[in-house]
């Protein structure tokens, strides 16, 4: 059962200026990017400034403990949730940030560990818990922590459920950072330096206020209070949650492309992300694209009209908002289409004349989603659609097969050759790293190729 097609915008519809929305956010990356910089290095470089000559290991025991509580620091933030950083930066680049930090701030205490050894040979006694002092204990147990951390994590090591392996993932951070904040505190060396102090007080103040918005603020405010809809199915194992915004709404809330974590009940502390899949026009109306694999999305086809769903977002640059674009080649694998319909609906809302090309990747012909309306669509804006099957069945006469050169090639011609063209591909990891190496044996420039993979967060 497909989408109503979407109605005809009698109001005057709103254009976003592509151009100034790429330079804003252009600024908020960088200023972002400036901001985890300072965070990571700021408070070594002020020491190092600040120490003067003093013996290598010592100077090295000091800086690699810096550099450590500070990357842990930053690791912390970074999936926290910040609108702003998200929205900068983007899911994938903060998970791979999240991802490249954590591994270096292992190593960073494994070689403060080393330096602070080698330089006083005695101090190996602190590794030992029953009889070193407090300060050793809090390090001994924040190492193990982060070892055990990140064996799961480079290991690809999950513990039951996604449900189960977040939550000890979540734990082993916070005795990670909770074990290292003692340490720091209980040395009672740098936190009583006159500026040091204060540095890493703010450091520590600034993670604290972010994790009480993310856990304490945004888990008791019911601005995100959604009442369903409707639940329509879309397949036999697809449905589209259609929520109601409660309350007073001042229209659009986010940009097309964008995702948002659910939950069902507001002190819940299980929630997962969904793109979202309707119209950026319509604030009032929101609408998840959901296939049922998993306890979690298999609660949400059981809802009912008028049951509560808090919804936690936008979150992500998986935008053509943002991008100064005069065509658009989306290529999207199985459910992947969900942040495609957003865009092609926001487009058709806004009455946009610029080119669109969608490629549709899918197992079989069951698997092609809202084939009605994107024909519809096709009426509304210049739009083309390529739809491509794994598994097709004798009597399918269109594309088959992965999404190739010859496939994409033909798409570009199609599109055209003047102009800026931005690439938007969703999907499972490997169509994405697929379709990302064929894009580039294709000449298209990395910073125009814009991808969101499927994957647990």
């Amino acid at each position: 059962m497909s989408r109503p097609v979407p109605h005809q915008v009698t109001a005057p519809v709103r254009h976003d200026d592509p151009a100034g929305a790429w330079l804003a956010h252009r600024r908020a990356r960088l200023v972002w990017g400036s901001v985890l910089v300072a965070a990571l290095v700021g408070p070594s470089a002020i020491w190092m400034l600040r120490s003067g000559p003093q013996p290598l290991l010592h100077q090295m025991s000091v800086l690699t403990g810096l550099l450590a509580l500070s990357a842990l620091v930053v690791v912390a933030v970074l999936p926290s949730r910040v609108r702003g950083l998200s929205g900068a930066l983007g899911l994938e680049t903060l998970l791979g940030l999240h991802r490249r930090l954590g591994i270096l701030a292992g190593a960073l205490v494994a070689l403060h560990l080393a330096c602070v050894v080698a330089d006083q040979p005695e101090r190996v006694g602190l590794l030992v818990p029953m009889t070193a002092p407090a300060r050793g204990q809090a390090a001994t147990i924040g190492t193990v922590a982060i070892a055990v951390l990140l064996l799961f994590a480079v290991r690809g090591i999950r513990s039951g459920t996604h449900e189960v392996w977040r939550w000890v993932h979540l734990s082993l951070a916070a005795l990670v950072v909770g074990a290292s904040s003692l340490h720091v505190l209980w040395l009672n060396n740098l936190v009583t330096d006159a500026v040091m102090g204060p540095v890493l007080g703010l450091l520590g103040l600034v993670l604290l206020g972010v994790l009480l918005v993310r856990w304490g603020a945004r888990a008791v405010a019911d601005a995100g209070e959604f009442r369903v809809h409707v639940v329509r199915p879309e397949s036999a194992t697809v449905s589209t949650l259609v929520l109601q915004r409660r309350g007073r709404h001042s229209g659009p809330w986010f940009r097309p492309g964008q995702f948002a974590w659910l939950r069902l009940e507001r002190m819940s502390v299980e929630e997962h992300p969904f793109t979202i899949a309707s119209s950026a026009v319509d604030g009032g109306r929101v609408e998840f694209t959901v296939r049922h694999t998993g306890d979690f999305a298999s609660r949400l086809r059981e809802l009912r009209r008028g049951d509560p769903v808090w919804v936690d977002g936008p979150y992500g640059s998986f935008t053509p908002d943002t991008v100064p674009s005069t065509g658009f080649v989306l290529i999207a694998g199985g459910v992947g289409i969900t942040p495609m319909m957003s865009m092609l609906r926001t487009a058709a809302d806004r009455g946009d004349r610029r080119p669109y090309r969608l490629v549709v990747h899918a197992r079989d012909r069951a698997d092609l989603l809202f084939r009605a309306e994107l024909g519809h669509l096709r009426t509304l804006l210049d739009l083309q659609v390529t739809e491509v099957l794994r598994r097709p069945s004798q009597d399918w006469a269109g594309a088959t097969g992965p999404i190739d050169t010859a496939l994409l090639s033909a798409v570009l011609t199609d599109l055209g050759g003047t102009g800026r063209h931005d690439y938007f591909v969703c999907g499972r990891p490997q169509l994405v790293s697929d379709v990302l190496h064929t894009l580039a044996s294709l000449g298209v420039p990395e910073d125009r190729v814009h991808t969101e993979q499927f994957a647990q967060v």
